[in-house]
């Protein structure tokens, strides 16, 4: 069986005002002592995860980068003395403009990681301020420099869209930068304001300058029809590639396939069962130490409830839901038990039947929130 596993680094060099991301900066003193909780808890999965063959690895955070990289190297040293890794797997590292250099990344290349993913936001100078971030625009065009000549050609750029000041200008002007460097995915997210935030805060004091809802989803058409005239395929809602580039870990995700996390407010799907480490560290820490569990809160999902999530998940993509895979999975004919809602959905122009898959038209893509809570079990 496959397996995906995600790795949570919960660190940063400074928190980003619009992040609710379990992270944490100023935890330096902590580093040596977390991976030493994580190389346990990586040696714990052994006996449960024995027959199991692990074809995707993403760690992210967090920065991972900001750890030295004598603890990344103990990381990658437990992680394949206890997994079984396929040959091709995919190993994907996180990684902020600023915390890299070739040396560092010359050594991820030699534990196995065959993809980066740098959090640039953007390439105005003037906008990463405002986000809180640390690195400027041109240690985002270094950093994937830097990767290339350590050896790196499967790269990822975060960017985003209706950040606060934000033109559409600014958004051509990003997405011009990423394609020019020619890096060959690319994640392109509007912001959300997230409760607890420094953000959030602002934007109930109404000091946060954000697009308003026409600015911002010209922003949203202007970057899907950008990308596509510059030869990306949108594979996911807000995931862009040039072909064959495609993530497969976060495939895994949409797919509905298992995946085990590890440290810190790491969540796993694993045979309907879903289960998530406690978020704080120290609490993370001291239960490993202790040889226990650090998991928070667990859920064995009902069938109907996995039904929804393989329904939206699948829906994200481009692809679509394949009723031949829904019906070998759950024993029940899509079309039949969601007929009047793939009518409903199809005639205001959101979904469109391709042979034997439900996908998303491009309207739909931009109001996926509808469709996914149509298929809700209180809603289909």
């Amino acid at each position: 069986m496959k397996l995906g596993l995600y790795i949570h680094i919960p660190f940063c060099r400074q928190k980003c005002l619009y992040c609710d991301f379990p992270s944490y900066d100023n935890l330096t003193h902590l580093y040596q002592d977390y991976i030493d909780a994580l190389c346990r808890e990586i040696a714990e999965q052994k006996s449960r995860f024995s027959g199991w063959v692990v074809d995707t690895v993403y760690i992210g955070g967090g920065t991972p980068t900001v750890l030295p990289g004598e603890l990344l190297g103990r990381l990658f040293a437990s992680l394949t003395a206890t997994f079984s890794l396929e040959p091709a797997v995919e190993i994907t590292v996180e990684a902020n403009p600023g915390t890299v250099n070739l040396p560092l990344l010359k050594a991820l290349r030699s534990w196995g990681v065959n993809r980066l993913s740098f959090g640039v936001q953007t390439f105005v100078p003037r906008l990463l301020p405002l986000l809180g971030r640390v690195h400027t625009a041109e240690q985002g065009i270094e950093a994937v420099e830097l990767a290339r000549a350590a050896g790196f050609d499967n790269i990822n750029l975060d960017l985003m869209y209706g950040l606060p000041e934000q033109r559409q200008a600014d958004v051509a002007d990003s997405l011009s930068r990423a394609t020019e460097l020619g890096v060959p995915h690319l994640s392109v997210y509007g912001l959300k304001v997230e409760d607890g935030t420094p953000f959030a805060v602002s934007h109930a004091a109404g000091k946060l300058a954000l697009p308003d809802e026409t600015e911002e989803e010209a922003m949203y058409d202007f970057a899907a029809a950008f990308l596509r005239q510059a030869g990306y395929c949108r594979y996911e809602v807000s995931n862009y590639c040039l072909p064959g580039y495609e993530c497969r870990h976060n495939l895994k995700y949409w797919h509905y396939q298992p995946f085990l996390g590890l440290g810190a407010a790491a969540y796993s799907f694993v045979d309907g069962v879903r289960w998530a480490n406690t978020p704080h560290v120290t609490e993370y820490i001291q239960a490993q130490r202790k040889g226990a569990l650090a998991i928070q809160e667990r859920e064995v999902l009902d069938r109907q409830t996995q039904i929804a999530e393989f329904i939206f998940l699948a829906l994200r993509t481009a692809a679509g839901l394949d009723s031949g895979i829904f019906q070998e999975r759950f024993g029940i004919s899509f079309w039949d038990a969601y007929r009047a809602t793939i009518d409903t959905l199809a005639q205001r122009g959101l979904v469109e039947r391709c042979g034997n898959r439900l996908r998303l038209t491009d309207l739909g893509m931009k109001f996926g929130n509808i469709v996914f809570s149509s298929f809700l079990p209180d809603k289909a």
